[in-house]
């Protein structure tokens, strides 16, 4: 009898160590999932959300690190895309993705790559789920250096809110790859447009699984730092002489970026009217003379800036701000997160990142020191749902939530619970 009370008790425990694992995992924290604090529009949206890796191809184009001033060397440019999309999935399915990511950066000896996990809430080659008209598209691009896994509690959350999400491994500008600097100068914006290239080509395939999935024509950009540097100038603002002459002095007496100054034939001809919106997050350059005033003038397209007001990065007065307020030819909106610095975009650490003995940036590129990762990732949800909504989807009403005070102590903004909208200023110009 006493024996069998023993196996009994045994069971019992066995199962209940069981169902308090199997609590543990459904109440693990995925990024960008909700914290209680979270304004209302960073939820995630009605639909399951698909993800597919595809393997692009820009061909014949300047090999920046291997041509100089009497020698152009052409190569295939090989570019990484992650994608999101709606999807439809059977009762039995389980929107649960696991994410090959790494730290560190190539050849650096102080911070070796050091791979690592984490969990998204997507299925991978999932189907996609058909709609009456296409999906308004969304290109991401990363920083120097980066990964076009960087910023998936955003990718993920805008898929499930009927979007379809290309975010970029920018080749010589990721973490695995990571290569001088001026191949990243001249190659953001021209890696923007071929994706958007390739996309509309894609979405007229019927062979592709994003056969009439996308409207390639209500298209937005999200780019943060030299993400937003790229971004920016695709949507108008021209590089400055300055930078010109800069790259010049770094790539072998090059004068490739000329192509991407205002007054450029070619720069100008470029101008694609599929863009109807942009988020530059960090953009990078202001403070280092990438534009001018004539430059700025460029930028038509409506966009909504995300800063922090220390960014010791990109700059905030004399960087984000003097873009924004230099803009003057562009509807534009400015989030910012008093006394946050640079990393107000990216996913949270990770836990193999709080491991002593690693370098600190192995941490600071993920986290702020004063703001918690986590926060930001739903602010940013919130406010990045809003200003797409109303510019891609015509939702007025999301018009609602971008109409603040613009200093969130004064009084709360609407979507936030009471007493949460604290520590932000959103400003806002209509443009000429």
């Amino acid at each position: 009898m006493k024996k069998n009370n023993q196996k009994m008790l045994f069971v019992f425990v066995f199962f209940l160590s069981l169902n308090l694992f199997s609590q543990a995992d459904r109440m693990e924290f995925v990024y960008g999932d909700k914290l209680p604090d979270a304004p209302l529009l960073s939820s995630r949206g009605d639909h399951q959300v698909g993800v597919m890796t595809m393997n692009l191809v820009h061909s014949n184009q300047i090999d920046i690190l291997k041509s100089s001033e009497d020698n152009d060397v052409f190569y295939d440019r090989p570019l990484t895309v992650e994608v999101w999309y709606p999807a439809k999935l059977k009762e039995s399915e389980v929107a649960w993705e696991v994410y090959d990511e790494v730290m560190g950066n190539l050849n650096d000896p102080k911070r070796p790559l050091i791979p690592f996990k984490f969990y998204g809430r997507a299925k991978r080659n999932a189907k996609p789920l058909e709609s009456d008209k296409p999906y308004p598209l969304i290109i991401v691009s990363h920083g120097y250096t980066g990964s076009r896994l960087l910023f998936t509690y955003l990718t993920e959350n805008m898929a499930s809110k009927g979007y379809v999400v290309v975010s970029i491994d920018h080749t010589d500008s990721t973490f695995r790859d990571a290569s001088p600097f001026n191949s990243t100068l001249l190659n953001r914006s021209l890696d923007d447009l071929f994706v958007l290239n390739e996309m509309e080509r894609l979405s007229k395939d019927s062979d592709s699984f994003l056969f009439e999935l996308l409207d390639a024509n209500n298209t937005g950009l999200v780019g943060y730092s030299m993400g937003g540097y790229g971004a920016l100038n695709v949507g108008g603002a021209g590089y400055s002489p300055q930078a010109a002459q800069f790259f010049k002095g770094i790539s072998k007496g090059r004068t490739d970026l000329e192509q991407r100054m205002i007054g450029n034939p070619v720069f100008e001809a470029s101008f694609d009217t599929r863009i109807k919106a942009i988020v530059a997050m960090a953009p990078w350059g202001m403070a280092n003379g990438v534009w001018d005033q004539k430059g700025l003038e460029g930028l038509k397209i409506p966009t909504f800036f995300v800063a922090g007001s220390k960014d010791d990065i990109s700059g905030y007065e004399n960087g984000i701000k003097a873009i924004y307020d230099g803009a003057v030819n562009a509807e534009r909106y400015m989030l910012t997160y008093v006394n946050a610095r640079h990393n107000i975009a990216p996913n949270p650490p990770p836990v193999e990142a709080l491991q002593e003995g690693l370098h600190i940036d192995e941490y600071l590129r993920y986290a702020d020191s004063v703001w918690d990762q986590r926060r930001i990732n739903n602010i940013n949800q919130h406010f990045i749902t809003a200003f797409l909504g109303a510019k891609l989807k015509s939702q007025s009403d999301y018009l609602n939530y971008l109409d603040a005070e613009q200093f969130s102590d004064d009084e709360p903004w609407h979507g936030f619970l009471p007493r949460t909208s604290i520590g932000l200023e959103l400003y806002y110009k209509k443009g000429n």
